[in-house]
């Protein structure tokens, strides 16, 4: 594995690391000593080579697709990314029950398959969207905007839909 590489992958498990909001010392607490600090420590930094088994174990316990950790799998010729979906979980939980309740329950689902507690925000994806438009049975760029209305997206999230609709 070329030490470039290495540096590349490394910053992508730091990112997923740190967009779940662990350190390395709650990396290996939350594995149970399973995932040393200082060996994912050094992953990150590129100093140690990780093999396609620990990868693949590293990615099952960040709860992502072994793809979303290499480099270069971003969408080619994207010269910017769309914007990430982001629920405001505390603002969610202001909304009545009778508008919100399915998006609760969706959002709980998602938690508890991540493992994801922080009960502040929670990342959701294109196709989190989608089957939540089909849940409520209205388009995405609609359900987009009654969310954004609830303060439970931010504005910015009409960028992700428009990006969509391309």
């Amino acid at each position: 594995m070329s030490s470039e590489y290495a540096k590349q992958l490394g910053a992508k498990l730091r990112a997923i690391r740190t967009q779940q909001g662990l350190s390395l010392h709650g990396v290996e607490e939350k594995s149970q000593g399973r995932w040393k600090a200082v060996v994912v420590g050094s992953y990150e930094r590129g100093d140690r080579a990780v093999t396609v088994q620990r990868l693949a174990e590293l990615a099952d316990f960040y709860g992502v697709p072994v793809q979303e950790l290499l480099p270069g799998t971003s969408p080619a010729g994207a010269a910017e990314p769309p914007p990430k979906l982001v629920l405001d979980l505390e603002r969610l939980a202001h909304v009545p029950v009778e508008k919100a309740g399915p998006l609760q329950r969706y959002a709980a689902t998602i938690q508890s398959q991540r493992g994801d507690y922080n009960g502040k925000v929670l990342s959701i994806r294109q196709d989190d969207l989608r089957t939540l438009a089909v849940i409520y049975d209205q388009s995405p760029s609609v359900l987009t905007e009654q969310l954004i209305s609830w303060g439970v997206l931010g504005a910015d999230a009409r960028r992700a839909v428009q990006h969509e609709d391309v």
